[in-house]
């Protein structure tokens, strides 16, 4: 078929954003102002969101613009529209480069839209690649703190190995199948399944692991998000595990959907273990940073919840359960950008302390995303859990659903230790807030969506179950 422009119409959100990316970076030495870039992010992800819903039902080559894919991109993209809303009063304090910044930030999220939507593994591995790339700059952009560069060479060092593992998977299954494309794979394995098999879906497992902070392979999550910038942290800990997942979704439960039961049993234990190391780890944490890392690599062994699962109903909750996070974490992020003034204030959590007093709308707005995190009723929190357990239920593991009760009862503990912090002790010191409009509209809107997804999930949960495969 002879190559046209409209054949690119399936990618043109992602030819957009790097364009977009593109230009804000080469006239970042030109333009001073600050506005301009943080209107040109917030407009074009806006832009970006609208292209990728006109676009659904179209394919180009390796790529196809399906529902689920979609869906996907909006969770990304709805994590990139909170993180620009949280940067400008950071980024100025830090003296960033604004256009190099949001530029990484729309390449990031570029990689993750290939991650969502290739129909191969290399298109996936490509996509994978540039979204690493664009994030290992953003955590090493807070330089001036030593831990920026700390967090930034172990997620380099471990990413690349990660990455090592995921080129050796594709060409062990390249070599055993004869071909990348998913489906094409899954026609392979329906009638082959064997050690060589399982060794290269051990090596996807491990490398996509890594990326959604997986239980051994978690070790760069808590110094990466302690060093990065907190805007940076808040982005990379929903977008990131977003597009690490939407490719577990797609590698795992199409193209080796065939062999379900047995990485099932594989995956199994890292997903409790998963789940009770990082809410054990979260515990002892006094840093609210390296405290939400922990509860991150937690909350990664809820979502493996739904691929073990590996039903519709399973990928559908996992889908829902990262719309949810979005708000939630970000939220929480947002309020410790609120509280960091100064460089190095705001994480220890007993600063929190007596905060409702001193402040009382910050403070109930961090009260409202922990009850989220926690999972406790009627926030947006409980509904994410409540799908994703019951669909563990319905594939026959009662039992892990269970383990994971127990696990989200122990992570009750760090989140409402900060919560008591806040309401029940006396402020030791005088608390001074950033000035920024935009963070307040960021913190009113994940508030807004936590409140509102738990009271109102169906609409939401139908547009998953649809999306879903």
């Amino acid at each position: 078929m002879p190559f046209s422009l409209l054949s690119l119409k399936a990618v043109s959100p992602e030819i957009f954003l790097v364009l977009l990316a593109s230009f804000m970076v080469l006239v970042d030495r030109v333009v001073s102002s600050k506005s301009f870039f943080f209107w040109v992010a917030l407009l074009g992800t806006a832009l970006t969101w609208w292209l990728c819903r006109e676009v659904v039902g179209s394919q180009f080559a390796s790529y196809t613009a399906d529902p689920y894919g979609f869906f996907l991109k909006t969770v990304f993209l709805l994590a990139l529209f909170l993180s620009v809303l949280i940067s400008p009063v950071y980024a100025s304090r830090e003296r960033f480069h604004f256009g190099e910044y949001y530029g990484l930030l729309f390449f990031a999220v570029c990689g993750m839209m290939f991650m969502a939507s290739g129909t191969d593994l290399l298109v996936i591995y490509l996509g994978l690649e540039l979204m690493s790339l664009s994030i290992y700059v953003l955590v090493a952009l807070g330089w001036r703190d030593a831990r920026s560069l700390e967090g930034a060479l172990k997620y380099f060092l471990l990413g690349s190995l990660a990455s090592a593992f995921l080129v050796m998977g594709l060409a062990l299954i390249y070599g055993l199948a004869g071909t990348i494309s998913l489906s094409e794979i899954a026609r392979v394995l329906s009638i082959r399944t064997d050690l060589s098999v399982l060794t290269a879906i051990a090596f996807f497992l491990i490398a996509l692991g890594f990326k959604v902070a997986m239980v051994p392979f978690h070790m760069w999550a808590p110094d990466a998000y302690e060093g990065a910038p907190t805007p940076v942290t808040a982005f990379m800990s929903v977008a990131a595990k977003a597009a690490g997942f939407a490719a577990l979704g797609r590698v795992f439960l199409l193209a080796f959907a065939p062999a379900h039961p047995a990485w099932s049993q594989l995956l199994i234990p890292f997903a409790v273990l998963t789940m009770f190391a990082g809410n054990i780890l979260a515990v002892v944490q006094t840093n609210i940073k390296r405290l939400l890392a922990y509860s991150s690599v937690a909350h990664a062994g809820y979502i493996l919840l739904g691929i073990v699962a590996g039903t519709k109903e399973g990928l559908s909750a996992v889908m829902l359960y990262l719309l949810i996070y979005a708000f939630m974490n970000i939220g929480a992020f947002g309020v410790v950008v609120l509280l960091q003034k100064e460089s190095g204030v705001g994480e220890d959590i007993f600063e929190y302390q007596g905060l409702a007093k001193l402040h009382p709308l910050p403070a109930f707005f961090m009260l409202l995303f922990l009850f989220s995190l926690t999972g406790i009723p009627p926030t947006a929190g409980f509904i994410g859990k409540f799908y994703l357990f019951r669909s563990v239920v319905h594939a026959g593991h009662t039992g892990l659903a269970v383990l994971a009760v127990l696990a989200s009862v122990i992570a009750a503990y760090p989140y409402l230790r900060i919560v008591m912090l806040m309401y029940m002790k006396d402020p030791q010191r005088e608390v001074s807030l950033a000035p920024s409009a935009s963070l307040w509209v960021a913190l009113t809107l994940s508030a807004l969506g936590v409140i509102l997804i738990g009271l109102y999930p169906g609409s939401l949960l139908t547009s998953a179950l649809y999306s879903a495969f």
